[in-house]
């Protein structure tokens, strides 16, 4: 059996792949997931959602 293991996108990214590759780890629609994410970016102050993000991306490898 395969491990499923967790990339940034390569294909389905509009800025660093992240929610990209949550979308295809997750089997959901990457449109899904920016749509959350803006939200908890919004309504949890703009820094903490942003601080994640750029966090992911030194933390998540792409995908190769």
């Amino acid at each position: 059996m395969e491990t499923k293991k967790l990339y940034r996108s390569k294909t389905n990214r509009i800025f660093a792949g992240i929610c990209g590759g949550l979308g295809e780890y997750m089997n959901i629609d990457p449109v899904l997931i920016r749509l959350i994410w803006l939200l908890v970016v919004v309504f949890t102050g703009i820094f903490p959602g942003v601080l994640v993000y750029i966090i992911a991306i030194f933390i998540i490898p792409e995908k190769v």
